[in-house]
């Protein structure tokens, strides 16, 4: 209990108010959103901000204001601009990659191969190829596309209390909700972390205090568990005690004002307003629910962790949120290796055509269409951008590595018009050849268009006027229809980039009916790779083959070729390469079985001569010829005639230790090898027989991050 009086600054208990507000104020609600609605990451003691002043007038236009609200895409890592919006299709192939560019449906605009969902609603986009920051690191060039300011000089890899407010910091403060002013800006489904799980500066409200922070609601909305904590009331709390107890908090409240004044309480007064307007709004609690959504809705965002919060932020938006950032979703295993998200240092092919293109090509184009089907395009902005692009070079890891020099973003809907590029890049897109800009020529434009004066002022804590941006909208990217009426048939295949699944394995069972590829030439092909393959007319010299079998069921065969004399050193390989590969726990398992005319033969003339061999390998060359790799582990294995058994591989690669990086190099893949076992050749028999692979399975494990990472 605690005792009230006219005293300064202490209650009975020892306790002074700011004590007694910090450990439980919000509790007198029953509501338990204290943590919930305190800011995040780094900042210092809650102290509101001076009033915000009224909006000026802005730059004259029916674009000015055209937005009422944003969906942020903030592609974490880099997206590459050569195999996204600006494709360099007579750069040499070193530079410009192994994609090729697509007509888009607006004459004279085209996209990588990569995007042709997107392609097919240029019409609605305006792309930027000419933004610059000069920087090649995640933290400092972020920075400056998150709050439209400089960094410098030094790293912002820590969150200081005297950082410039994220821009949305500021939309929560000049431009709040009407509807929803407790989530005016909203930050999902995870905070900006780099890949040591750093927490870089840039996405906190900075030196305007905490009061103006971002809500931030943490999880992954693809689970069927998936939930906010907080914003349901307990069973046993109904509404009129609630109201009851947040009026007697308002009286408390009122007395310890007068016996003690300090900034922090009106901080603390937002967050208390805040936990009451969330915990009495439906829309709040209805938003968040993805279980309204029809499943065909959920289906064609993606149910993956970014398709599913990209469509959360649909929700939000049309339940009244202002401004929805939405993070690019890491995958297991991703705290520590070379191409974690869109940072593509390894593998920059594989992983875009896999994992990165797939997700956002189509979540996008389903956000766009249902933006537009729902009548909220038109007053909604959308930007699809990361810190920075990646070097027009392709590295010996087959990756792209950081690049400011240069890079493209889109932007779609209220104020956009569409169907234009603005800006271009070089013969190899490493420079600004016209029309360059700035990050805070992108927040200026972004102001505009929510009728925040970008020439205006805010008030810092201790009331001085700061200016808004040093930018300039992009005037020539803004109006009220699209930029031209002429369209074309637009081309790419979506088969090419089908919707994103996480398996690790593709036709792990060889259920598909696709063939065997050949190891040599090397093609972007997905599967299973043979080598020898048994189908050519003169066979391979070493005696052993590698073929698709159809009885009972579809199978691999790896054995010898009947008649052949088998040599030392041959040896037939089935390999595929790991999607999106991690470290962590593999667990690899091969369904085998030998066959052939009568177990005594098939011990005889094939096991006694030859040994198998499960293998989990890294990729020698960008050439990815399972012939030649590094051997990671090994496992000998004997396969019993006529009775299918699994075996099984498992082994953890990668450092168990925290922030250890992980190098995936080419990278990863396995393989069953059957090879001579040693001593002179032998004659293989006349019959067909060998080791038939039924099926495969690959499951992974991620290693947990790193127990004192942030």
């Amino acid at each position: 209990m605690f005792g009230i009086d006219d005293r300064p600054t202490r209650l009975c208990d020892g306790h002074n108010r700011r004590e007694w507000l910090r450990v439980g104020g919000l509790s007198v609600l029953g509501l338990g959103l204290g943590d919930l609605l305190r800011p995040g990451v780094g900042t210092r003691p809650a102290s509101a901000a001076p009033a915000a002043p009224p909006l000026a007038r802005g730059l004259d236009g029916a674009t000015f204001g055209r937005a009422k609200n944003v969906i942020y895409l903030w592609l974490q890592g880099g997206p590459p601009q050569h195999e996204t919006f600006d494709p360099k299709p007579d750069a040499p192939l070193e530079i410009r990659g192994p994609f090729r560019p697509i007509a888009t449906n607006v004459p004279g605009i085209d996209f990588c191969e990569l995007l042709p969902r997107t392609a097919r609603r240029a019409d609605r986009l305006a792309v930027v190829r000419s933004i610059a920051t000069d920087d090649p690191n995640h933290d400092v060039s972020g920075y400056w596309v998150l709050t439209g300011q400089p960094y410098g000089p030094g790293s912002a890899r820590q969150i200081k209390p005297t950082d410039w407010p994220y821009f949305g910091s500021i939309v929560k403060m000049l431009r709040p909700s009407e509807e929803l002013p407790a989530l005016s800006s909203v930050w999902i489904p995870d905070l900006m972390r780099l890949n040591d799980s750093v927490t870089p500066a840039g996405q906190t409200a900075g030196f305007l205090g905490r009061a103006w922070e971002p809500e931030r609601f943490v999880g992954d909305p693809s689970r069927a568990d998936y939930r906010i904590e907080g914003l349901d009331l307990p069973d046993d709390l109904p509404r009129l005690r609630v109201d009851r107890r947040r009026a007697l908090l308002g009286q408390l409240d009122g007395h310890l004002r007068r016996v003690e004044r300090g900034g922090v309480l009106d901080g603390w007064d937002r967050y208390a307003q805040h936990a009451y307007d969330l915990v009495s709004s439906g829309k709040a609690r209805a938003a968040f629910d993805l279980d309204r959504e029809p499943d065909a809705v959920r289906d064609r965002y993606g149910r993956y962790p970014w398709g599913q919060t990209v469509l959360l932020a649909r929700r939000l938006i049309e339940a009244g949120v202002r401004l929805v950032h939405v993070n690019w979703t890491r995958e297991e295993g991703d705290s520590a290796v070379d191409n974690p998200m869109w940072d593509t240092h390894a593998q920059n092919a594989d992983r875009l055509q896999d994992v990165l293109c797939p997700q956002f090509d189509v979540t996008f184009n389903a956000l766009l269409d249902d933006l537009e089907s729902r009548g909220l395009l038109d007053e909604t902005l959308v930007v699809a951008i990361g810190e920075f692009g990646r070097t027009p070079r392709i590295n010996g890891q087959g990756g792209r590595d950081h690049w400011g020099n240069v890079f493209s973003f889109a932007m779609a809907g209220a104020g956009i018009s569409g169907g234009q590029v603005f800006g271009s890049s070089d013969r190899d897109g490493a420079e600004p050849a016209s029309d360059p800009i700035r990050p805070h020529d992108l927040t200026a434009t972004i102001f505009h268009l929510l009728g925040i004066d970008h020439q205006g002022t805010f008030p810092d804590k201790l009331g001085r006027p700061q200016l808004l941006t040093r930018g300039a909208p992009l005037t020539s990217i803004l109006g009220d229809g699209p930029a031209t009426l002429e369209r074309r048939e637009p081309g790419g295949d979506p088969a090419f980039v089908p919707p994103y699944d996480d398996r690790k394995l593709v036709d792990a069972d060889f259920d598909s009916g696709r063939p065997l590829i050949a190891v040599a030439p090397y093609s972007r092909d997905k599967g299973w790779r043979g080598w020898p393959l048994g189908d050519e007319p003169e066979g391979e010299p070493n005696g052993l083959i590698a073929r698709i079998g159809e009885s009972p069921k579809r199978h691999a065969l790896l054995g010898p070729r009947p008649g052949a004399t088998i040599a030392p050193g041959a040896r037939a390989i089935l390999a595929q390469e790991i999607r999106s590969a991690r470290g962590g726990e593999y667990e690899f398992v091969v369904t085998a079985v030998g066959v052939g005319e009568s177990e005594e033969r098939f011990e005889r003339e094939i096991l006694a001569g030859l040994s198998c061999r499960l293998v989990l390998f890294r990729f020698a060359d960008a050439a990815k010829d399972p012939r030649s790799v590094q051997e990671l582990a090994s496992l000998p294995f004997r396969p019993e005639f006529d009775s299918p058994r699994p075996i099984t591989l498992r082994r953890f690669l990668g450092s168990t230790q925290g922030n250890v990086n992980f190098p995936i190099g080419q990278g990863l893949g396995v393989a069953v090898v059957v090879e001579h076992a040693g001593g002179p050749p032998f004659e293989s028999p006349s019959l067909p027989g060998g080791v038939a692979i039924l099926g495969v399975s690959l499951s992974f494990g991620a290693r947990p991050r790193h127990e004192n990472a942030t």
